[in-house]
């Protein structure tokens, strides 16, 4: 059975309301001193909200930790079909997805150094679970390579380590954020990284499908 964080409170509503409050919060200061260092008292303050409630919704700061991480990932779930909606064609649905994963990223880049360095810190339970959503949120990626190559506008490739590409290419900008912002911006980055995809990927009939848009430029 999956390992769930327990809470003392039945209506779920609630639970959902007050445990983003306390993810919001912890995510801003684990980003900025650090998971070790951060107090449940400093997450329940940054939160609005008194000490003691925080353990009617969550055990401990691992939970806390656990929740901040499970939050990243859920977002590509959301996100991910969302940006699918009004995209038509496989080349097209590949590239949509791209740009939705990497935007999650732009949009939570100190929780992705989180997951980085603190998934070690969760016990074996939670770190299986965070395991589980991140091939859940491949198979995303996974569905549109196939969908690509089952038409023949990609050439035969290794899917699952073209997934990893991909995702370490969105990882990429929070782990370089630091210098990239400094001379291109997150949608050049995202378009910059679909040219090089596209370029050794697609075939002569996935070119011919495509109308690619034209590519921005950021650099400077």
């Amino acid at each position: 059975m999956q390992p769930s964080v327990v809470s003392n409170v039945d209506d779920p509503a609630l639970v959902e309301m007050r445990r983003s409050q306390f993810v919001k919060a912890a995510g801003e200061l684990f980003a900025r001193k650090g998971y070790h260092k951060t107090t449940i008292r400093e997450i329940t303050q940054g939160a609005g909200l008194s000490t003691g409630l925080i353990y009617s919704y969550v055990r401990s700061k691992e939970d806390v930790l656990f929740l901040v991480l499970e939050n990243v990932l859920t977002s590509y779930l959301h996100e991910i079909p969302l940006a699918l909606e009004n995209a038509d064609g496989p080349v097209e649905r590949f590239c949509a997805t791209v740009r939705a994963y990497c935007r999650v990223i732009g949009d939570k880049p100190h929780a992705t150094l989180l997951a980085y360095r603190e998934t070690k810190s969760l016990n074996p339970e939670y770190q299986a679970v965070i395991k589980r959503m991140e091939l859940e949120t491949n198979r995303l990626i996974i569905d549109r390579i196939e969908e690509c190559l089952a038409a023949g506008y990609f050439r035969p490739v290794n899917i699952e380590l073209l997934t990893y590409r991909i995702v370490l290419l969105a990882h990429g900008w929070a782990l370089k954020a630091w210098r990239l912002q400094q001379f291109v911006t997150l949608e050049d980055y995202i378009e910059e990284g679909l040219d090089l995809f596209l370029n050794a990927l697609m075939t002569p009939a996935g070119w011919s499908h495509y109308q690619q848009p034209e590519r921005r430029t950021g650099t400077k």
